[in-house]
């Protein structure tokens, strides 16, 4: 492990050897984009350390009437503390977000001390204000990283005609802003076998395309700030997205296509315009989405088959570990394009696992659902498993949507059907949720097997779905 000797801003001192392996501070890079809303700082759990402070990042959120929230980083290999004092305006109440964190606090005037035991990303809000909030993301400490002068590593220069020609195993992006000149579509292309990356404190503004590669790494804590989109993994092998931060793109933070043996990990994400989902991949199978924080102000996860260009069919994907908000929109959705022009594609063996859900806020009836499953354009879902799924107070819409839609704003057919759907230790606390929906499309294009098993809403085990609007083209619903 590489040690860290870390300057702190709130009292000025040199941390040991021993405190910098535990906490890592990152470098600002940039103070355009500083929220003065909220002093944040970190020292190890327990010790008379000296405070370290962090630098709050402004981050846009809710496309509906799009607010300033803030957002922090650091590295934690050990307990620790973090002291937030609200700069502005008296403190009243706290809460901390996912709510199952069970995280412990204490509030004194102005302030709040956090005790983390582990990595975790968080929301921290102030009387009940969940749109000025502080984002705290306690990150895992790096394993890898890179200082841009070792062998084999090229920093990123966008000067450089001849850049691309060079050998390049690893491209670093280090400390500071990053606005590439004159590329197409201000997009920078990642070879195959490249590893690039993005040191704390790194403000790339571009977007990072992976098309037609095989075995690419972008990892590090770097931001992909205010690009078109984050990162693009098209028509390619074996990718991995790791530790990063996406900051409000005009499109997506992530966008699959026709792609295999995609991870994404430790990456957290922020939206707040049309179209702006945050993880959307279509055709794309052997999928890993581990451990992310998507904030968007439209769809969170999306899977889908066929789509523009890119064909197949869509198989085994996992999605564990999540904190999913959704400004606007589907925290999870599932099924909604394929390739209507010929039989449909198969949309199978899904996993969502350990998922808070804290925003679903969706206004268009046919639309709504946490958790939704609306098939088109001919596919066919199957064999879904929702399990360990907390779901927190939302806005507005439902929390089951299953529906083989003909929806013809974007399908051009029906689904063919849902089939071998399961929730399984579901946990909803709330008022706003609309009656569930469970609707076949008709006898052929219906939906089948779907199993609840030991779902809880407002502390009531759920017994039946007499509350849910289900039609006669639906069969094998169980409730466990």
């Amino acid at each position: 492990m590489k040690k860290y000797i870390i300057l702190a801003l709130c009292m000025p001192f040199l941390l040991t050897v021993e405190s910098a392996a535990q906490i890592r501070v990152y470098p600002e890079g940039s103070r355009t984009e500083h929220n003065d809303d909220y002093t944040v700082c970190v020292r190890r759990a327990g010790s008379n350390d000296a405070w370290s402070d962090l630098f709050e990042y402004k981050v846009d959120v809710d496309m509906d009437n799009v607010q300033t929230a803030s957002m922090v980083q650091f590295d934690m290999g050990s307990p620790v503390e973090v002291r937030i004092r609200k700069n502005n305006g008296d403190l009243l109440r706290t809460d901390v977000r996912p709510l199952s964190k069970q995280v412990a606090f204490k509030q004194e005037k102005n302030s709040v001390t956090l005790t983390l035991q582990k990595p975790q990303y968080l929301s921290v809000e102030f009387n009940g204000d969940r749109l000025h909030n502080l984002h705290l993301f306690a990150n895992p400490l790096e394993t890898e990283t890179y200082n841009g002068t070792e062998q084999g590593v090229t920093a990123w220069s966008s000067n450089d005609d001849n850049f691309f020609k060079k050998d390049l195993k690893v491209i670093y992006f280090g400390p500071g802003v990053h606005k590439p000149k004159d590329l197409p579509n201000n997009s920078i292309r990642i070879p195959s076998n490249t590893t690039v990356y993005l040191a704390a404190g790194a403000l790339v503004q571009a977007k990072l395309v992976v098309d037609k590669s095989e075995n690419v790494r972008i990892i590090g804590r770097g931001i992909i700030d205010h690009a078109s989109r984050g990162v693009e993994v098209t028509n390619s092998k074996n990718v991995l997205i790791d530790g990063i931060t996406v900051l409000n793109p005009d499109h997506y933070s992530v966008f699959g296509g026709g792609s295999t043996g995609l991870t994404v990990k430790n990456l957290k994400s922020f939206s707040c315009k049309g179209w702006s989902d945050g993880i959307d991949l279509m055709s794309c199978s052997d999928v890993l989405i581990d451990n992310v924080f998507m904030r968007n102000s439209d769809d969170c996860i999306a899977l889908y088959g066929h789509r523009w260009d890119y064909w197949g069919n869509s198989r085994n994907v996992v999605v564990q570990n999540a904190t999913l908000w959704a400004d606007i929109a589907h925290p999870i959705n599932i099924g909604g394009h394929g390739n209507y022009q010929s039989q449909g594609d198969t949309l199978e063996n899904y996993v969502f696992r350990n998922i808070d859900i804290l925003e679903h806020d969706e206004d268009d009836d046919p639309y709504q659902g946490c958790m939704a499953i609306g098939c088109g354009d001919k596919n066919l879902v199957r064999n879904v498993l929702f399990e360990n799924i907390r779901v927190e107070d939302f806005q507005e819409g439902r929390l089951f949507h299953l529906s083989v839609n003909f929806n013809e704003k974007y399908n051009k057919a029906p689904g063919r059907g849902i089939e071998g759907i399961v929730f399984r230790n579901i946990v909803y606390n709330g008022t706003d949720a609309r009656q569930s929906l469970i609707k076949g499309y008709d006898a052929q294009n219906a939906i089948k097997k779907i199993t609840f098993e030991n779902v809880m809403i407002n502390k009531e085990k759920m017994k039946d779905t007499k509350d849910f609007i289900v039609n006669e083209f639906v069969s094998g619903i169980k409730v466990k």
